[in-house]
């Protein structure tokens, strides 16, 4: 009688088994989807279009034009709202990396504290975005306005010309590293590089100097 009960027995027991490893399936499958999913999510993200890898180290941004204007001007003013520079140009092309203009044809305009009057243009410009500096390269000529000094004198009209100048606006200053010719009223000076100071006027000449002076009473009126 023993013997012909325990094919029940196995079958019961393997029932009980069987109900218990289902229980323990539906009792896991949730965590289970859970993480195929979010398996599958992390795939499709690393393939799909501007994926970059935690460890990639981001790529720096370009000297690239972000956008340019043709025929335009450029003005900035100071905290008065007195205007300071104003550049035109032939092409304006805008670099967001260091917020500088590259211009065609610039024609440059500065005013300074004393109402001084700068006046340039070049073949090719670049400025900064805040009309703090300016490089003038191609046949440069840059002239400053004949103003009347503390004392009741004149100084005269000032003109350089050069192959390139630098202009700090912001400290009023004039350079070039290359020949240069300057010309103060009727008198004429040529260098191998210049230096000048619009707020004490003073003009430093380097290298070979030449110096033509006009006579008081030849100079033309």
């Amino acid at each position: 009688m023993t013997s012909e009960r325990l094919p029940g027995a196995v079958m019961r027991g393997a029932g009980r088994s069987l109900r218990g490893f289902w229980e323990r399936v539906i009792l896991y499958l949730p965590v289970v989807l859970m993480g195929l999913l979010a398996l599958l999510t992390y795939w499709m993200i690393q393939r799909s279009p501007g994926w970059v890898e935690p460890s990639e180290p981001r790529k720096p941004v370009g000297h690239e034009v972000d956008f340019y204007m043709r025929g335009a001007q450029v003005k900035t003013y100071d905290h008065q709202g007195r205007l300071q520079s104003e550049i035109v140009g032939r092409e304006i092309r805008h670099y967001g990396d260091d917020l500088s203009l590259e211009v065609d044809e610039p024609r440059l305009y500065l005013l300074g504290r004393d109402d001084r009057v700068m006046r340039a243009s070049a073949e090719q410009g670049w400025a900064k975005e805040d009309g703090s500096r300016f490089e003038l390269s191609g046949q440069a000529v840059m002239t400053r306005s004949a103003v009347r000094r503390p004392d009741g004198s004149t100084a005269p009209e000032m003109r350089v010309q050069s192959d390139l100048l630098i202009v700090d606006a912001q400290q009023e200053t004039l350079q070039s590293p290359k020949p240069v010719v300057f010309f103060s009223g009727q008198n004429r000076f040529s260098a191998d590089s210049l230096s000048f100071d619009n707020r004490n006027g003073v003009t430093e000449l380097k290298g070979r100097v030449r110096v033509t002076l006009v006579p008081a009473d030849r100079r033309q009126p």
